[in-house]
């Protein structure tokens, strides 16, 4: 399937006209259509992105990458991280220091 024809099925699931959907993504209906049709075969990561975000997928999804399937525990997590204050940053050195400690840990073994 082609990102045009995900983008087309993804907004009819959603019972978007072209129209509705090129507002709410700030896309030109003309620019959509195009996309949709084949047309234009390769749009710039901001439409997409503008366009995933209205369609509740990801970049990735239309450009073929498979969706991840969301672990509601590990979603809570996160979400509990998030409220508790934890910025970005911190989130990142966290991870970080995960991977530190598990290449230590394999390196020991």
């Amino acid at each position: 399937m082609t990102v045009g024809e995900k983008i087309k099925s993804l907004r009819l699931e959603k019972k978007y006209s072209i129209s509705e959907l090129s507002e709410k993504a700030n896309v030109s209906k003309s620019y959509l259509s195009y996309i949709e049709r084949g047309i234009q075969e390769n749009p710039s990561v901001q439409v997409l992105s503008r366009l995933a975000d209205n369609l509740d997928t990801t970049v990735d999804y239309l450009m073929g990458q498979p969706m991840m399937p969301v672990d509601e525990e590990w979603a809570g997590l996160v979400d509990e991280a998030i409220k508790s204050g934890i910025s970005k940053e911190d989130f990142a050195y966290y991870l970080d220091f995960m991977k530190f400690k598990s290449m230590n840990k394999q390196d020991k073994q």
